[in-house]
């Protein structure tokens, strides 16, 4: 190994300065997470002992560096089963780190499976719900005609905004990505009044004709039957099964926006 420098009688080279930077980043961490605590005293406390130890054992200082070995070992043990909870924080705290991220598999629910178990709740209860899911650019338009939220997307909260004594339940939510951008919005209603020969009501109007000028896909629930549907480029699918409406979903998010656009071309040539 290289040598780098020497200070009397110790060599220092590239791999102890690496060894020593390391320690000293991870003693300053630990330091940072448990000052102005009680853990934090002991711990400077801990760091003199181990400190006095190293110094004892490089001047081979044996019956002390025996001594000192033995308080260092009895005062970790301790110090781990007293301050457990610190500790956890930290290993918590390296687990969100962007480094171990990418070492972990991220088993939160996905955007759909949120919105397909809010929904199915939603329907249950009889609860109408107007949710509009943005596939590419945004409709900060019409966002704006509504309350601007910015909420990280939630079951709870989905359901929470569509309670009928809820002064957002009014008007359509607005998702985009994992984030609730804004509730209580007014959306334009298509000039469709009817499918298959059932008439339309406004929550259903306002759910197609968002997807009819916008690249989005819209999860209606009705407050009278309960039913889910789904508007997507123009075409309304009613009656939606809870698989159905999640690989509807899935299916509407992973596809290329340009691929979107070209289907509603496509439909737009048909009616002509």
């Amino acid at each position: 190994m290289v040598e780098l420098f020497k200070i009397g009688f110790l060599t220092i080279t590239l791999s102890d300065l690496v060894d020593i930077l390391i320690v000293s980043f991870v003693v300053y961490k630990l330091y940072a997470l448990l000052r102005a605590t009680i853990a934090g005293q002991i711990f400077i406390g801990l760091m003199i002992i181990l400190m006095i130890s190293f110094v004892a054992q490089i001047v081979n200082l044996k019956a002390l560096s025996w001594l000192l070995q033995l308080l260092t070992d009895v005062w970790v043990i301790a110090f781990v089963i007293l301050f457990q909870p610190e500790i956890r924080r930290l290993l918590v705290m390296l687990a969100r780190n962007p480094v171990f991220k990418i070492f972990t598999k991220a088993e939160a629910p996905t955007e759909a499976q949120i919105i397909v178990d809010a929904a199915f709740e939603l329907s249950q209860q009889q609860h109408g719900a107007l949710i509009v899911i943005i596939r590419s650019t945004g409709i900060r338009g019409y966002a704006e005609t509504g309350d601007i939220l910015n909420a990280h997307l939630s079951k709870d909260l989905l359901t929470s905004i569509f309670f009928p004594r809820s002064p957002l339940h009014d008007g359509a939510v607005i998702i985009n990505k994992n984030t609730i951008e804004a509730a209580r919005v007014t959306l334009p209603l298509s000039n469709k009044t009817e499918v298959d020969g059932d008439s339309l009501g406004m929550r259903h109007r306002a759910g197609l004709g968002i997807s009819e000028q916008a690249d989005v896909i819209s999860v209606i629930v009705s407050e009278e039957t309960g039913s889910i549907s789904v508007a997507e480029n123009g075409v309304l699918s009613r009656g939606l099964s809870k698989d159905a409406l999640k690989k509807k979903i899935e299916t509407a998010l992973s596809i290329e926006p340009i691929k979107g656009w070209k289907t509603i071309i496509e439909q737009l040539k048909k009616q002509q």
